[in-house]
């Protein structure tokens, strides 16, 4: 009986998702507000609804009363969280929230079905991190001073990177967290808002070449110290990062052309400096000639996508936990095989959605400090996604990228939670120009 159920429910959970990520660009292009407010309704409903039915499916095949605790908090937490930016911010961008919750919601999911015993510190670091930035947007709305701290963000960003080359400990063959108190933390992530403002600050009027060049050193000292800890995924993401805003920011394409051929000659010289990145293009070539050795990762993913197939295999009825660090950097194969590659599909028109989303308040800020910093925040988060889910399908090297607000990881999850504050921050503030 429990089987049948749960061969049903992931059909079922798969029309909700395909009708939740069609209205997400139907409403792209609704001006109507009473019609935009049903789509943004219908959404909700179809969010709750997955949500609950995955709960439901998780409890009858793990028979763990922590589903049966965690469920009604989750749902607590995903009601307050849009109840109150409606309350308190009415300008606020409804869609985005929408899409926030159905990332967290999505991520719950996965965490509860791969450990349970870890979902209490990701919900824990996230419902802290939402309380602490609820407050961001109504400092947006007055923060025109945010500008005059262009040092400090390089100063702080620097300094963050430094600490972690010199007293981080070595993971998979890069440095990327620090030990405090126990538990790890990984100031990379918070380094990424941190850079985004340092180089709205330097760009936000159209720069000199002086400027141009203080930045674009400042900006290779980030990257640089990312490189020498290892971290190239990171590094990847700042340099794009800093490549497009410096693109909007000049409206001249010779800076991506001259980008482009730096990072291939990078890329060059890492290859042949590092040997864990050798590892990783070698794994990435050939990843079933080493399906038995420790770098087994990129050969279990694909078997998990392909037996998953276009419906997946149900949740609670694969083995995704044969994937190593799946619950990290390879969440997204555990997500294809139980729930399919149309899911996967729509996850990933999803996170475009948002990207377009953001894109948009970008484009109609009239601040171009702000909008500098709305296009910086989206190429993150999309380079971030995209990153994740271009390793778990061998379209791309692994970099040890989470998948956003999906993936098991606190720092990753603070990021984002105070990444989308400040969006919603952004969206205020594009209605009152």
């Amino acid at each position: 009986m429990v089987r049948l159920l749960t061969d049903i429910s992931k059909y079922i959970i798969l029309i909700l998702f395909v009708l939740y990520t069609a209205y997400s660009f139907v409403g792209l292009k609704i001006t109507d507000e009473h019609r935009s407010a049903r789509t943004i309704t219908k959404q909700r409903i179809l969010l709750f609804a997955i949500h609950l039915i995955a709960y439901l499916i998780l409890y009858l095949n793990l028979k763990d009363i922590s589903v049966l605790v965690f469920y009604p908090f989750e749902v607590m937490y995903l009601l307050a969280y849009m109840k109150f930016y409606r309350l308190f911010y009415p300008g606020s961008n409804a869609r985005l929230i929408n899409h926030y919750c159905m990332f967290i919601a999505i991520g719950f999911i996965c965490i509860m079905r791969l450990n349970p015993d870890k979902l209490f510190k990701q919900f824990a670091v996230i419902f802290v991190t939402s309380v602490a930035a609820f407050f961001i947007p109504a400092i947006m709305k007055k923060g025109r001073f945010l500008r005059k701290f262009t040092w400090l963000y390089a100063i702080a960003g620097l300094g963050l990177l430094s600490a972690v080359l010199v007293l981080g400990h070595t993971t998979y063959g890069a440095k990327i967290n620090l030990d405090i108190s126990g538990s790890t933390f990984s100031p990379t992530e918070i380094v990424k808002l941190l850079f985004v403002f340092f180089v709205a600050g330097f760009l936000y009027e159209y720069p000199t070449l002086k400027q141009l060049l203080v930045v674009s050193v400042v900006s290779a000292a980030f990257v640089l110290l990312l490189v020498l800890s290892r971290d190239l995924g990171g590094a990847l993401i700042f340099f794009v990062t800093y490549l497009v805003m410096l693109y909007v920011a000049t409206k001249k394409s010779r800076y991506i052309l001259m980008g482009g051929g730096g990072f291939c000659l990078a890329s060059f010289i890492a290859y042949h400096l590092f040997s864990h990145v050798r590892t990783r293009v070698n794994t990435w070539m050939t990843p079933f000639s080493l399906i038995r050795s420790d770098t087994s990762q990129i050969s279990q993913s694909l078997f998990a996508i392909s037996t998953g197939g276009i419906f997946g295999v149900g949740l609670c009825q694969g083995i995704p936990n044969t994937i190593p660090v799946v619950i990290s950097d390879l969440v997204f194969a555990a997500i294809c095989e139980e729930l399919g590659l149309l899911f996967g599909l729509c996850l990933i028109l999803l996170y475009l959605s948002c990207f377009l989303q953001i894109s948009d308040t970008a484009k109609q800020l009239a601040d171009p400090f702000y909008r500098l910093i709305a296009i910086g925040f989206g190429v993150e988060f999309i380079l971030q996604a995209l990153l994740n889910i271009g390793g778990s399908v061998k379209f791309i090297p692994l970099t040890g990228i989470t998948l956003p607000l999906i993936s098991y990881g606190g720092s990753s999850a603070m990021e984002i939670v105070l990444m989308f504050a400040m969006l919603q921050g952004l969206f205020i503030l594009k209605d009152r120009r």
